[in-house]
């Protein structure tokens, strides 16, 4: 009897396992029927572990327990190496250098194929060509350089790498070189150069200064000499004109006297004061005599 009652149990435990088991593979399938791309990201869509096609940010569905989404980042992302190299002259050197990527957003589902995803991209092919690049193009330069014009050693590395990448679905830009680490007592001699420069271009620089405030006099007292000069020469033109123009008057004037008699009479009228001349001379050899003493004795 109780036998019985334990078969029975059993099998309306199992009657409800098999009802409930079809609603819960329903409700999996529901929640593994969509999926979501956010945004920087691209959605690569796997069937039965084969890479189909990708799907860009937003809601998206799938087919339940055969379709598999994998996300592949298309933001810009940054890769740092550390390396020890050398430099023109076999100085041993130690550099940290970083280089910004991006993958092409509509090549993502090929880089998938090709490569697995973005770290195996890294491991297999950025990241030793990066460090390839580094070093071919350190010991290029000596250490001065390195310091001084860290600009060309980016743009070497930047010129080979892009060659290394070309044909790749990425985009390389942004290459630095973060740090370098040079002996120290290099470093030490490179401050001392350097002290010596500054003090040497200090004193060119005063030189110059006092080269330009010699010229600045000289031109300055130039520029007075010659205004002076301007003045002189100036009121030597005046006189002169001044002179010219009374020289005309006069010979203009001795031209009106000589061809007009009238004109001599009637200036002798107006200096003339009203007096008599005390002795006349007339034409004859006969003297005029002045009669008036003799009239006022009468």
């Amino acid at each position: 009897m109780l036998q019985q009652k334990s078969k029975l149990a059993h099998f309306f435990k199992s009657a409800s396992v098999i009802k409930i088991l079809p609603i819960a593979l329903l409700i999996i399938a529901i929640f593994n029927s969509y999926f979501i791309v956010n945004e920087g990201h691209v959605g690569v869509v796997k069937r039965f572990g084969e890479a189909k096609d990708q799907q860009n940010p937003g809601l998206h569905f799938k087919i339940p327990f055969i379709e598999t989404v994998e996300m592949i980042e298309v933001r810009t992302r940054k890769n740092a190496e550390k390396m020890a190299s050398s430099t023109k002259e076999q100085m041993p050197v130690t550099v940290e250098v970083s280089v910004n990527w991006t993958v092409n957003k509509e090549a993502a589902l090929d880089l998938f194929k090709r490569y697995g995803g973005l770290t195996q991209f890294e491991q297999r092919i950025l990241d030793p060509r990066f460090r390839s690049a580094t070093k071919d193009t350190i010991p290029q330069f000596e250490a001065e350089q390195l310091i001084q014009d860290r600009a060309s050693a980016i743009q070497g590395i930047e010129h080979r790498l892009a060659e290394e990448m070309e044909g790749f679905p990425v985009i390389v830009d942004n290459i630095q070189i973060e740090n370098i680490i040079l002996p120290q007592k290099y470093i030490n001699s490179i401050e001392i150069k350097q002290t010596e420069k500054n003090l040497a271009a200090a004193e060119e620089h005063k030189l110059e200064r006092q080269r330009l405030e010699a010229l600045r006099a000289v031109n300055t007292a130039d520029a007075r000499a010659k205004g002076i000069l301007k003045v002189a020469e100036a009121e030597a033109q005046s006189i002169l004109l001044k002179g010219k123009a009374e020289a005309q008057a006069i010979e203009a004037k001795a031209k009106a006297l000589k061809n007009n008699p009238l004109i001599v009479k009637l200036t002798e009228a107006q200096a003339w004061d009203g007096r008599l001349p005390m002795t006349m001379m007339g034409e004859s050899v006969m003297p005029i005599m002045d009669i008036r003493n003799a009239n006022e004795s009468n």
